[in-house]
């Protein structure tokens, strides 16, 4: 049996976790090698484990988090309006399943952000495809894609996440092409999709925010209508990691 070809062909066929594990056996000594039946058992197992990893990586790069934030790094307080109940529910992903979305608020520096990124990380880990934009970012590229022509193809990738958070709402005036494309993309992923909206203004001044009565009207139908409302609330975390 000639064990360098089988690991070519392995490679060859793309089965890099396969490869890796059975190269590690062949290393072993000869009283610890396994039968044949666990050998085929421990490549397979760490083919899967290998296709996951690569999985969760891709996932990771292409959502752009602004942060690398863990649920475990959520600092819970009764004086910061969140408990550790409720990141620990939401970090398991059902809300996702359910198409529920997440509306985030309370002052600059309290921690939106690095909470939503958190919820994002662990929608990677659960093998879910999540996109971040910061509004800036996203008012950015909604403009390009209107001047190249591209459209209705941004509009689809960026509906195709089953996680979408969008950082900062409320800080920029929203242009009319920016009230369409956001009612395109809600409507689009409702009830297939979640949505993580962090915001410096509560939620019920959004529809004044949006400052067009009929696209107001749809656009908060659309978030609200099955939404956890997280109101952060205490001083700048900012403030405090400078102490």
């Amino acid at each position: 049996m000639n064990t360098e070809n089988t690991l070519d062909l392995l490679r060859s066929l793309k089965l890099s976790g396969m490869a890796r594990r059975y190269e590690s056996v062949l290393s072993l000594p000869v009283h610890e090698l396994v039968d044949v039946h666990s050998l085929v058992a421990m490549i397979t197992q760490a083919e899967v484990e290998y296709r996951q990893h690569a999985k969760t990586s891709k996932y990771l790069k292409a959502s752009k988090l602004r942060y690398h934030a863990l649920p475990e790094d959520i600092l819970c307080t009764p004086e910061r309006g969140i408990t550790r109940e409720q990141v620990l529910r939401l970090s398991d992903g059902m809300f996702i399943e359910k198409g529920e979305n997440i509306l985030i608020t309370g002052a600059t520096g309290c921690g939106k952000s690095f909470l939503a990124c958190a919820l994002g990380r662990s929608a990677c880990l659960l093998g879910i495809r999540t996109q971040y934009f910061g509004m800036n970012k996203f008012l950015d590229a909604l403009a390009q894609a209107r001047l190249d022509g591209t459209y209705l193809k941004w509009i689809r990738a960026v509906s195709a996440n089953k996680l979408l958070i969008l950082d900062d709402f409320g800080l920029k005036q929203l242009t009319n092409d920016a009230r369409i494309a956001l009612l395109d993309i809600l409507e689009d992923r409702y009830g297939n999709g979640s949505t993580i909206i962090t915001s410096q203004l509560p939620v019920d001044s959004w529809y004044n925010f949006i400052d067009e009565p009929t696209l107001a009207d749809a656009i908060m139908d659309r978030l609200s209508a099955s939404a956890h409302r997280i109101a952060l609330t205490g001083k700048s975390l900012r403030k405090r990691k400078n102490h």
